[in-house]
């Protein structure tokens, strides 16, 4: 079994701190949902909440503050790198409350598809960046496809657009939005892939989610 690199401790404390930051900046911004599908209209079952790495930044207030209220399914699992980068990203959920599964399309990937699917058992909404954790950015990967259809949950779409921020020089323009801008955020329908699925529906369908995904990022 390969193991993924676990945190240190100051991984672990630093950890803390930018979670703490981040509750903070996060309270100081405006958000508003857009289209017909809030979080409110969710599945009352569990789902997957597909989003693009750039935009992991606020995903956990938007989960805490307009999910967890209006959804039965109110526990969050995450795939996450089993890198040493990823280990400190995990140690961040964890300060929200969220169980991060490790594994990437390189490393782990089998183990962590069987543990996010074992989760989801446990009635846990599951989180997926499909262009993670190394890219290309805004690009699927077939992971994402691989999880609905083993798990046989829908996948929800979910972007924002942020007004005032920075962006990071790294491969996906990681954003961090700057403090009382603004944040619309976007629910799209639900894409649910049969479990007996060819790899042509799949990728047609993870065309379909990049296409979804994409729509919010206009302007970029």
């Amino acid at each position: 079994m390969v193991l993924p690199n676990p945190p240190s401790r100051r991984q672990r404390a630093l950890g803390l701190v930018v979670a703490n930051a981040m509750r903070l900046l996060a309270a100081t911004l405006r958000y508003r949902v857009n289209g017909g599908r809030g979080p409110a209209k969710l599945s009352d079952e569990p789902v997957i909440f597909a989003l693009w790495h750039n935009r992991l930044g606020l995903c956990m207030k938007v989960y805490e503050s307009f999910v967890r209220p209006h959804h039965p399914h109110d526990h969050l699992a995450a795939l996450i790198s089993a890198s040493k980068d990823g280990a400190f990203l995990a140690t961040i959920l964890q300060n929200f409350g969220v169980e991060p599964v490790r594994g990437s399309s390189s490393r782990r990937g089998a183990q962590a598809l069987l543990e996010l699917a074992s989760w989801a058992e446990r009635g846990y909404d599951l989180a997926v960046t499909p262009d993670g954790p190394r890219g290309p950015c805004y690009v699927v990967q077939e992971g994402v496809m691989a999880l609905a259809q083993v798990t046989g949950l829908a996948i929800i779409p979910y972007s924002c657009q942020i007004g005032w921020k920075i962006r990071v020089k790294s491969w996906d323009r990681f954003q961090i939005p700057l403090p009382f801008s603004h944040c619309e955020m976007t629910f799209g329908e639900p894409i649910r892939v049969p479990r007996e699925a060819t790899d042509a529906e799949r990728t047609q369908l993870g065309e379909q989610l990049r296409t979804v995904l994409l729509a919010g990022t206009l302007g970029e």
